[in-house]
């Protein structure tokens, strides 16, 4: 079991990894659905899933808390991912995604703060950043998405951020001026759609590479650039620009094996 100083990971697939720390189980953006299907996202976009996840949603074991950065696209939350928050101990989501959900989920608007307790855990603070999942002025089409800042005694280089699915904006910039990140789940992909043509709905690695060198993170993990079809960067687009960064840039970033848990130093 991992400790306060360090957190296992496990990368399952697309946005979803299961976070544990001093005896929490975290998921991220529950997606377990089998390959194959299509799914609508609005506005004419759409994707198909192209593969399936390294864990079967049966095989998870307990899930403590999901902390879901949107529940309105099937990329982050679909049919399989819905139906384990029932049996999850919390669900952190937006607030327009918690009135969707019901009551058993915590809604938080970007600069809110909650904690996750328990009488044998760390208590984790748990930040909500903010995200645009797409281009200016997008909000009302791409619906409200969030990411998530967790902090707990203990951590030795910063909080562990989840940035959610996010193109490079200033608010998102001024996460690196206002937390101490030592870890970051990077939401990649540098999606675009044929009906929109050139418009990104969530960061390239370029962008990405800009935002590690104002974080200077201590451990950069990339997720949602694999395992559908509107994701437009793959791994090696991704290594390529890394590849090319500075030193502190290019020595941070750590490729989880798929489905295996791996331990980082936070």
């Amino acid at each position: 079991m991992s400790t306060a100083h360090q957190v296992r990971i496990t990368h399952i697939g697309g946005p979803t990894t299961l976070i544990e720390v001093g005896g929490w189980r975290l998921l991220t953006d529950p997606t377990f659905d089998p390959p194959g299907r299509r799914y609508t996202f609005g506005w004419g976009t759409s994707s198909r899933k192209l593969t399936g996840p390294t864990i079967p949603a049966a095989d998870l074991g307990p899930v403590h808390a999901v902390l879901l950065s949107h529940d309105h696209h099937g990329d982050n939350l679909d049919d399989d991912g819905r139906a384990l928050l029932s049996g999850a101990g919390a669900v952190l989501t937006t607030v327009p995604g918690a009135r969707r959900l019901g009551p058993h989920t915590r809604g938080l608007r970007a600069g809110q703060s909650t904690r996750l307790t328990h009488p044998r855990r760390p208590t984790i603070e748990v930040t909500a950043t903010p995200c645009r999942h797409g281009p200016p002025l997008s909000g009302p089409i791409v619906g409200t998405v969030i990411g998530f800042a967790l902090r707990w005694a203990g951590q030795q280089h910063g909080a562990l951020w989840v940035t959610g699915d996010t193109v490079l904006t200033r608010r998102v910039r001024r996460v690196a001026t206002r937390i101490q990140v030592g870890t970051v789940l990077l939401h990649l992909g540098g999606v675009r759609f044929p009906v929109t043509g050139p418009l990104r709905y969530s960061m390239t690695a370029r962008r990405a590479a800009k935002l590690c060198a104002e974080l200077r993170p201590h451990t950069v993990i990339p997720v949602h650039y694999e395992g559908w079809q509107h994701f437009q960067e793959p791994r090696e687009a991704i290594e390529r620009v890394f590849t090319a960064a500075p030193p502190p840039v290019r020595d941070s970033i750590h490729w989880l094996p798929p489905g295996e848990p791996t331990t980082i130093d936070a």
